[in-house]
This record gives C-alpha cells, structure tokens and sequence, in this order.
C-alpha cells in the first residue's frame, strides 16, 4: 500500500503561482510513477503532469504545459507540482497518484493509488 497526502491548494488570483505537494508513506516510493491529475466542477478527471521513478523524466499535458512543472524527491517522498500563470481555468481539484512502473502514464486507470485531493480556486 502507497498512501498519498496532497496539499498546498487554495485560492489564488489569476496570473499568481501555487505548490502543490504530495506526500506518499508507505511502501517504497522511489519504485512508483507519479501523476498529477485535475478535475473540474462538471468535467471529467485529466492528466496533467507526470514524473518517472528517477525524477529524470517529465511529461505533461494540455493547457498546463510550461505552467505546470512536476518534480520529485524520493528521499523525502515527495513530488511536487508548481503551477506558475494561473488561469481560472485551472480551478479544479488536483490529485496525486501512484503506479508501480518506471514511468507515469496519462490515464487515470493506470494508476494504483490515489490521495485525497487539493482544491485550487483561481480567481479572475
């Protein structure tokens, strides 16, 4: 079992930048993938940024791409996200999640474990 803590969310105007954190306990973190994904009042959840087991390998997706940077750091068991620009747009609620593979994968059913959520509010 992972267990996953996200944090670090809240309201922020449009153009200001938040952290997201997301805080694993449990078994070996440094052998899972992580993802970021959001979920938007009304919308389906979406990939939004990925990260390999070494930390070395990057991926995002959509909108966020060059706004939403994803890293890791397995010594603390912590990956983050730092959203820079925000948009409202960006206002969903953000969750991390786990695989037990090298690398993150983009949809949602590839993933073993999940936190709770964050919820990012950006105001116009």
């Amino acid at each position: 079992q992972v267990q996953l803590v996200e944090s670090g969310g809240g309201l922020v105007q449009a153009g200001g930048s938040l952290r997201l954190s997301c805080a694993a306990s449990g078994r070996t973190f440094s052998n899972y993938a992580v993802g970021w994904f959001r979920q938007a009042p009304g919308k389906e959840r979406e990939f939004v940024a990925g990260v390999s087991v070494s930390g070395r390998g990057t991926y995002s997706a959509g909108s966020g791409k060059g706004r939403l940077t994803i890293s890791r750091d397995n010594a603390k068991n912590t990956v983050w996200l730092q959203m820079n620009s925000l948009k409202p747009e960006d206002t969903a609620v953000y969750y991390c999640a786990a695989r037990r593979d090298e690398l993150p994968g983009a949809y949602d059913y590839e993933y073993d474990y999940w936190g709770q959520g964050t919820r990012v509010t950006v105001s116009s």
